[in-house]
């Protein structure tokens, strides 16, 4: 874990904290379903995380599970994750993740229009 801080036109970062990949058990994201930047890295202690942005969040967290599967080969948990995003391989996976989210959004719009639009008796 690494603090940060600026000073003037600088830049400082100083490392407060060290974890080893190995001693990680489970990373849990708290909420799938949702924007959100928070989650839970267990170890012997479960330390609760903010990331800079639910996108930075996944990111980190596909980082580890790659990590994991090149030199590890262990069996990481990882919950409460959407599998879309986690997954580079997923059918919904692209380079440009911000066409993927435009392209759920619009999906979702649609759906809700077309239940506006139904008559209910």
């Amino acid at each position: 874990m690494v603090k940060h801080w600026r000073v003037d036109r600088e830049e400082k970062y100083e490392i407060v904290e060290k974890w080893f990949l190995k001693d990680l058990e489970m990373i849990d994201g708290k909420e799938a379903d949702t924007d959100n930047p928070y989650f839970d890295m267990h170890f012997h202690k479960v330390y609760n995380m903010e990331a800079y942005s639910c996108a930075s969040k996944y990111t980190f967290a596909r980082t580890l599970n790659k990590l994991n599967a090149m030199y590890l080969k262990k069996d990481l948990k990882i919950v409460n994750f959407d599998d879309t995003y986690l997954n580079d391989d997923a059918i919904w996976s692209s380079s440009n993740r911000d066409f993927l989210v435009v392209m759920r959004v619009c999906f979702y719009a649609s759906n809700l229009l077309c239940l506006s639009l139904c008559r209910f008796s």
